[in-house]
């Protein structure tokens, strides 16, 4: 079955149905997939060290040994409890996806030792992926994909973090902290470490916008998103300058198309808010917009239409692709790539 909503995967995975023999946690954000199977692995075995208990393997300890995997399977607990097989996959391949999704079917049957617990960590699976449909299609296993994590749960998360260390930010501090936050769980997670460390732990103490601005200092990636702020305002002279300037600080393509990605997320947000109901300045909130950037961004979305961003995508999508394809022309690539934004922003209006 899929589990998809929050709180249902929340509830899941504190609290695991006895039923569930299987569970295929995926996404593209590795580390938020490490942190919910984290959970889950806890709520099954409080002792993740546990030798008796717990086995946990790679793709390269299964990799045409098919037979391990099935004996973690078959092995029953030496003293009492729920058996765990954590599995943890670092690359794809097509053939352990398939003996993986075989095992999984048969375990979630009950073939193997049903008190068993079976968690496998992947990255993003497509829906051509065996493991995948498997885990899905049966009322015994769980399959959970990770995603981006949204504005608003982002803002949960950090009130929530710096609540358990008695500090916390103004409502305009946290709108500017998380509009800055990575959205890689694991580098987040390491972001808001660092705010509570500053802000003092226990302190009870509250921060507003202008001491969180010495906190966070010049953003390392302001020029990478002066450029897709440019670019897609229909202005390529700045746009490139902004990308000359992020490059000789030291970014790199790669992460100028990613913040090119970003840019095309939030405007396409604003437009989706605000075709369902939302006020403008509601929708830039909601979608992570800095009040300084509000009006520009706010500009940009009335030309910039869903159907004008989804052709826009398939360009930033190519780009991704080819900047992180071995011997490729990184930097001419993300040039381009501004440069075809500005060009089809200023046939838009801008």
């Amino acid at each position: 079955m899929i589990l998809s909503k929050r709180p249902e995967v929340d509830r899941f995975l504190k609290s695991p149905d006895r039923g569930v023999r299987a569970a295929v946690i995926h996404g593209k954000d590795r580390s938020g997939v490490a942190e919910r199977a984290e959970i889950l692995c806890k709520a099954i075995t409080p002792d993740l060290n546990d030798p008796f208990n717990v086995t946990l393997l790679t793709d390269s300890d299964i990799d045409g040994d098919e037979a391990r995997l099935d004996e973690a399977l078959t092995a029953l607990s030496m003293i009492g409890g729920r058996r765990l097989v954590r599995v943890r996959l670092s690359a794809e391949k097509a053939s352990i996806d398939k003996m993986l999704a075989a095992a999984l079917k048969t375990h979630a049957e009950g073939g193997f030792n049903p008190d068993a617990m079976l968690v496998i960590e992947a990255g993003a699976l497509g829906r051509d992926s065996a493991l995948r449909k498997a885990a899905e299609a049966d009322k015994a296993a769980v399959g959970i994909a990770c995603y981006e994590d949204e504005t608003g749960d982002v803002a949960r998360m950090t009130r929530e973090a710096l609540a358990a260390d008695k500090v916390g930010l103004t409502g305009d501090a946290l709108d500017r902290f998380v509009s800055r936050l990575p959205r890689e769980r694991g580098l987040m997670r390491q972001e808001i470490e660092r705010l509570v460390l500053y802000i003092g732990p226990g302190s009870g103490r509250t921060i507003d916008t202008p001491e969180l601005e010495l906190h966070l200092g010049v953003e390392p990636d302001a020029s990478l998103q002066d450029a897709a702020l440019q670019a897609f305002g229909g202005r390529p002279a700045p746009s490139q300058a902004g990308l000359r300037r992020a490059l000789a600080e030291g970014e790199s393509p790669v992460m100028a198309v990613r913040q090119a990605s970003i840019h095309l997320g939030k405007l396409r947000r604003i437009n989706v808010l605000m075709a369902n109901g939302a006020g403008a300045k509601e929708a830039a909130k909601a979608a992570g917009v800095f009040w300084k950037q509000e009006a520009e961004m706010l500009r940009q979305a009335r030309n910039w239409r869903i159907e004008d961003l989804e052709k826009v995508l398939d360009s930033v999508n190519a780009a991704d692709i080819a900047t992180k394809t071995t011997g490729s022309p990184d930097q001419l690539i993300a040039e381009r790539l501004l440069l075809e934004i500005s060009a089809r922003a200023r046939r838009l209006g801008l």
